[in-house]
């Protein structure tokens, strides 16, 4: 069964994932729901936010540890975190379909599949559309654990054999052995943190490590780039802050940035604003 966004409001979501309604944070739901509390009560689990970071589920019946869902034209294994996270985030479906334009265009015009770095990776919605629409694809998360959910994803949507690298590093650190090697990408994905921990310990906060890091990517860019897509969920990275970040840097390339909201479609006609993005591509 696919995924939808069934309502929002109050700061809440409730989404039919599969066969089971989830009732979650969405902080940018300032408004009032459209359906009764009595379709909001039929939820089948309902995630708490704990004042010290991350949270719990309440789930009012038994449910599996993880099941499939399908959105934006690919099937996710859903398994429900402590953090909120299914592991289907619907907001970036828009951009799967930019990024499929993107590879189709630089196939024509390299003559061959492009090379697509996806950083920040994490359960690997970006990886699917980068792959199935035929470029090779190098797959970087910190965490073991979401790099194998992500290799389940390829699987279940019959790309397991495709040409994905899957790497499980700190991402700058991955971007710096890249550069030292002389490794170049066509493009690049990423959509850092707020905050995070690295596998030693390393901090990350976007506000003090996203210029590294943009310098870093554009390091690894080819000579003949194709495409660049930077998201964010972080409070004050709002589009025109994206796009400028990029734009200073890949203004020597041509083409065009471009900026804009990320959003869910609700099935009452509404859209539920999750996230900002900016991109970069030749005309």
């Amino acid at each position: 069964m696919t995924y939808a966004l069934l309502d929002s409001g109050h700061g809440r979501k409730i989404e039919r994932v599969g066969p089971y309604i989830l009732d979650r944070q969405a902080p940018a739901a300032l408004w009032k729901p459209r359906l009764p509390a009595s379709e909001w009560n039929r939820a089948d689990a309902v995630h708490h936010r704990s004042d010290k970071g991350g949270g719990s589920w309440e789930f009012r019946k038994r449910l599996p540890e993880r099941w499939e869902a399908t959105w934006g034209g690919f099937t996710f294994i859903v398994k429900p975190t402590p953090f909120g996270h299914i592991g289907l985030f619907a907001e970036h479906a828009a951009r799967w379909v930019s990024l499929n334009a993107a590879v189709t265009a630089a196939t024509a015009r390299l003559g061959r599949p492009p090379e697509i770095l996806n950083l920040f990776a994490y359960t690997g919605g970006a990886t699917l559309a980068a792959s199935a629409a035929g470029a090779s694809v190098c797959h970087v998360d910190a965490a073991k654990g979401v790099v194998d959910w992500a290799r389940e994803n390829a699987a279940a949507n019959n790309l397991g054999e495709r040409p994905i690298r899957w790497i499980v590093d700190d991402c700058a650190e991955f971007l710096a052995r890249e550069a030292r090697r002389g490794r170049t990408y066509d493009g690049i994905l990423l959509d850092p943190p707020s905050f995070g921990r690295g596998a030693r310990g390393e901090v990350w906060k976007i506000e003090d490590g996203i210029h590294t890091l943009l310098d870093l990517c554009v390091g690894v860019l080819s000579p003949n780039p194709a495409y660049v897509l930077f998201t964010s969920h972080s409070p004050g990275f709002t589009p025109t802050v994206l796009k400028e970040l990029l734009a200073e840097r890949i203004h020597g390339y041509g083409g065009t940035v471009v900026g804009g909201e990320m959003s869910v479609p609700e099935t009452g006609g509404r859209a539920l604003p999750s996230g900002f993005f900016t991109e970069w591509c030749l005309p």
